[in-house]
């Protein structure tokens, strides 16, 4: 059962008049026992700051574990960081625009967009 329905019910219980001490106990156990949550990266690198931006470049840290993804851009999971967000992503950092101010100089990757997201 989800925290949702899991609340939901006590809630529901409340307001009939039975909600019980050991309801609220197992409901917090249960609760307290669930599997915590894992916080996944996903770094695209492309070559503006334009959420429509083609990617160049993609590394991802999911479940803990660091890959760069598939070899072949082709099969990469996104072309553009818009279509991560559409799919659940949070961005977390744009692009840092000062490194874009002096064109003589190299400075990585281009821009870089950070987002996450909750498994």
């Amino acid at each position: 059962m989800d925290k949702r329905r899991q609340i939901e019910g006590c809630i529901e219980a409340f307001h009939l008049g039975t909600l019980t001490e050991e309801d609220l106990r197992q409901t917090l156990e249960e609760l307290s026992a669930a599997k915590p949550q894992c916080q996944d990266l996903l770094y695209l690198q492309t070559g503006s700051t334009s959420l429509n931006s083609s990617v160049h470049g993609m590394a991802l840290v999911e479940n803990g574990e660091i890959s760069d993804g598939p070899t072949d851009p082709e099969d990469w999971p996104y072309k553009t960081p818009l279509q991560a967000i559409r799919d659940g992503w949070r961005i977390v950092q744009f692009p840092n625009m000062a490194l874009l101010l002096d064109e003589s100089k190299t400075y990585g990757l281009g821009c870089e967009f950070i987002l996450e997201r909750w498994s």
